[in-house]
């Protein structure tokens, strides 16, 4: 009789191991002083060097890319959802105030591709420098019967530490303070079920504008919260303006956006035309062209800015906080 074999059921621990050969190459380039060990054993390693910290807190943040891997998988372009899956984990996480630490990723394929495997770790390895985290582990799933032929789901974790006086939280927020943008890359990781339903057919012709990654904001946060204090921040992801902002307002506040305040990237009105998508439904779908919202006093708004300035950012002055419901209002278009 002949053995039936794990190959032959469509599980290829050969092809995983020499995946994890190159992923163990990669992810040294991401390590920092805190890394004990490396890829390949049954868990990551960190040291945390507490001398540095007198009351710290870790905080995590647990995320994936949706189905923008879907555009991925159709133009066969799978380098830059790596770093969208980094830039969803740890812009969560600068939200309090956190330094990303490190991260995890899991990977899940219904037959393993070695070629869009190590595309998706180069981004991912792309995404932890800009965010200064170390990659020091995850997991590559193998499902034949759960994933078809070229599909695949990714998920990540990350691990950040911020001193407890310094977390950002939005409590201190108060009536007057200011909200600004910071500008997006264009659509970033969200609403693509809609984008996709917009061009149906026409992914191919609008795909480097519907792969431009995920913009990591976690450097210029850092930077300004050595020179200012920031009442609150929200990331604007699923849910935009509407769903988000009201996450770091405290009871009885509401946020005024003035729509008409920055220039609004092309992408969105295209998809609004096309789509016929009413005004609330963009403003509580997408970014609109503004990644991250940052609540500070009305007095240090232009001391933010000439920082923001300096760290190269392009920054718009977006709104204002006011005593009403907790919601968003969007003024203008």
């Amino acid at each position: 009789m002949n053995s039936l074999t794990y190959k032959e059921t469509g599980v290829d621990i050969d092809r995983g191991n020499e995946l994890v050969k190159k992923i163990r190459n990669l992810a040294k380039e991401t390590f920092s002083q805190g890394v004990l060990g490396g890829i390949g054993g049954f868990s990551g390693l960190f040291e945390l060097d507490l001398s540095k910290y007198r009351q710290p807190v870790l905080v995590s943040s647990c995320d994936g890319v949706g189905t923008k891997l879907k555009v991925a998988s159709l133009l066969n372009r799978h380098n830059t959802v790596g770093i969208d899956l980094v830039a969803m984990c740890v812009n969560d996480l600068i939200v309090s105030g956190a330094k990303p630490l490190f991260f995890l990723d899991y990977l899940a394929m219904g037959r393993l591709n070695l070629e869009v495997a190590t595309q998706l770790i180069e981004g991912i390895v792309a995404g932890c420098q800009e965010a200064g985290c170390s990659l020091i582990g995850g997991e590559t799933a193998e499902m034949p019967g759960i994933y078809q032929e070229g599909d695949y789901d990714l998920a990540g974790f990350s691990l950040g530490i911020v001193e407890k006086e310094e977390i950002i939280d939005g409590g201190r927020v108060v009536p007057g303070d200011v909200l600004i943008g910071l500008a997006s890359n264009g659509l970033h990781s969200n609403g693509y079920s809609l984008v996709r339903k917009v061009f149906e057919r026409e992914i191919e012709e609008f795909g480097e504008e519907l792969l431009k990654p995920t913009r990591i904001y976690v450097k210029t946060v850092l930077s300004l919260m050595e020179n200012l204090r920031i009442k609150g921040i929200a990331h604007i992801t699923g849910g935009g303006f509407i769903e988000n902002i009201p996450r770091v307002l405290p009871e009885g506040m509401r946020a005024v956006i003035q729509g008409n305040s920055w220039e609004i990237p092309p992408i969105f009105k295209l998809i609004r035309e096309r789509g016929e998508v009413s005004f609330y439904e963009m403003y509580r779908t997408f970014n609109m062209g503004i990644g991250l919202v940052i609540i500070v006093a009305k007095e240090v708004e232009k001391e933010c800015f000439n920082l923001l300035q300096d760290l190269k950012e392009n920054a718009f002055s977006i709104g204002r906080v006011e005593r009403g419901e907790k919601e968003v209002i969007v003024i203008g278009e």
